[in-house]
């Protein structure tokens, strides 16, 4: 079960890229389109130029071409052959590597069974949906044996709650095969549901490498806090447990109801995106609703982020442009905001 080394890896967009990818870890690749995400993919499986090193568990692999490197690559096309069937699909690797024919047959099994997809060896993939697609794909780039995976954008194509579906499945069987796994997503969230780690990377460097938590609790830097939404962060002050599933967090004045898994909470995340600001009281429940002042806005391109006080909190809120003209806010304004119960993150003690 390798590890990856990168030693100042330079080439096209990267810069003195240098990073450690640990043993039968997940990490995920995050950062704005032209980073370097999947260029460094391409450099792991010597797909692309560079110049600096990268080792597998010590093992020098400059040189050594891609078909050698015992790298699964799934590119984001998929790229499946659409004139063979699903089980040949995920058999051609192993064919291609001289493997008997009891072997293949039994990683055949092995694979459609973990990735509940043994119905449909016999299909073609101009016949599948995309998850299952999705799921081919994965099957063919580990069918070798491989100890190594890279995925780019793995659930790009499919919809957000077949994706998480899908997310949380992929990783669990890539814990159980044990393989180190290194993957590029554009969203945040997906990368939190799924990696050991998440690497920012932005204009070839890598900005941050850390726990998805200690990204948005600790950004290591302005550049990490501006791509994650710059969070509010709140300190917990005191928990009340409401019900089963619920605790009520007290921050100064402010109360906040969140999802909660049975440890005491230290902090508090909350994305400007997750706020939703109204001039006029909105219908429903008063779950995480709340009134308050406008202190400040910051005009952008396309948003405005809008600065509230609220029970003493001074929250960051963004929200379209077309938005904030239609409901003519200014400093002073009073306003109604909701937090979403589900996008709330918490730091544990």
């Amino acid at each position: 079960m390798p590890v990856i080394e990168l030693r100042n890896i330079t080439g096209q967009v990267l810069n003195d890229v240098s990073l450690t990818v640990e043993d039968n870890e997940i990490l995920a690749l995050v950062g704005p389109n032209g980073a370097g995400k999947t260029t460094l993919l391409n450099v792991i499986a010597g797909l692309t130029e560079y110049r600096g090193e990268v080792l597998f568990d010590g093992r020098n692999m400059n040189g050594v071409p891609p078909h050698r490197r015992s790298v699964g690559y799934l590119f984001q096309d998929l790229a499946l052959f659409p004139h063979i069937s699903v089980a040949d699909n995920i058999a051609y690797g192993l064919k291609v590597r001289g493997y008997p024919r009891s072997t293949i047959e039994k990683r055949v099994d092995e694979l459609t069974e973990a990735l509940h997809i043994g119905k449909l060896k016999d299909r073609f993939s101009y016949n599948l949906s995309g998850g299952e697609k999705q799921r081919v794909a994965i099957a063919r780039a580990i069918a070798p044996f491989q100890k190594i995976l890279l995925l780019d954008e793995p659930t790009a194509s499919l919809d957000a709650q077949t994706a998480k579906y899908f997310r949380s499945e992929l990783s669990a069987l890539l814990r159980r095969l044990e393989i180190t796994t290194v993957f590029v997503i554009h969203d945040l969230l997906g990368a939190e549901e799924m990696a050991d780690r998440i690497a920012i990377i932005h204009r070839g460097c890598i900005e941050q490498v850390a726990a998805p938590k200690d990204v948005f609790f600790h950004p290591g830097t302005r550049v990490v806090s501006e791509f994650i939404g710059m969070p509010n962060i709140l300190d917990c002050d005191e928990c009340t447990i409401l019900s089963t599933g619920l605790v009520e967090v007290r921050s100064g004045n402010m109360r906040v109801i969140l999802p909660y898994e049975g440890n005491a909470i230290r902090k508090l995340a909350i994305s400007p995106h997750d706020i939703y600001i109204s001039d006029v009281k909105p219908p429903g429940p008063a779950l995480n609703r709340y009134k308050g002042t406008i202190t400040e806005i910051i005009s952008m391109r396309t948003l405005v982020r809008a600065k509230v006080m609220v029970d003493g909190n001074e929250l960051l809120a963004e929200l379209s442009r077309e938005s904030f003209d239609e409901m003519k806010l200014d400093v002073g304004s009073n306003v109604f905001i909701i937090i979403k119960l589900r996008r709330l993150r918490y730091f544990e003690v």
